[in-house]
């Protein structure tokens, strides 16, 4: 392998490796840790559970923000206007802050679970999308790395996401309504 391949292959493994941890110690957490049943919950909500579903919405959609921004900064959707930068940084910050509740009440309310197939891929998915975000995280001011990369580990946090709102948000919509 040349100096430049091991270089590459280092700035893809520390981050991939670290990432891989986070979403190991998370289902190892999630599986040990005695759910409590209720983590979250904000008043005019009328559950938990409706809070986490609108919470996640709210994710999403500053994740399709992220999307259309780095789309934007990649040059693929013509002209990039100069605040571009920001606002694909800001929606990032944003999107991960309002995660934050409702990964801690999946964990702390719920544990790692599997009791159903639905159940058993949102919380893979669950350590999957923290686990590539980690990644992603440290992969954006990687010197060496491909320039393939961050575009993939982004992607692959926006799936995961997707994945995670699917199995648990739009279910709970469907079961429940849009109710708050």
């Amino acid at each position: 392998m040349t100096t430049a391949g091991r270089r590459t292959a280092v700035a893809l493994l520390v981050p991939l490796l670290a990432g891989a941890v986070v979403a190991v110690v998370l289902g190892v957490y999630g599986s040990l840790h005695t759910p409590t049943g209720v983590a979250v919950n904000v008043a005019r909500f009328s559950s938990p559970q409706s809070v986490k579903a609108w919470l996640a919405t709210v994710v999403v959609v500053l994740a399709v923000v992220q999307l259309l921004s780095a789309l934007s900064l990649y040059g693929k959707l013509g002209a990039t206007p100069a605040w571009m930068g920001a606002v694909h940084r800001w929606s990032g910050r944003a999107a991960f802050l309002v995660s934050i509740p409702v990964a801690l009440h999946c964990l702390y309310a719920l544990g790692f679970q599997s009791f159903d197939t639905r159940v058993l891929l949102h919380s893979l998915l669950g350590c999957f999308f923290y686990g590539v975000f980690v990644a992603k995280m440290l992969l954006l001011r990687k010197d060496g790395a491909p320039a393939w990369a961050l575009p993939v580990l982004g992607g692959l946090v926006f799936t995961g996401l997707v994945g995670l709102w699917l199995s648990a948000s739009l279910w709970f919509f469907t079961q429940s309504g849009l109710t708050f």
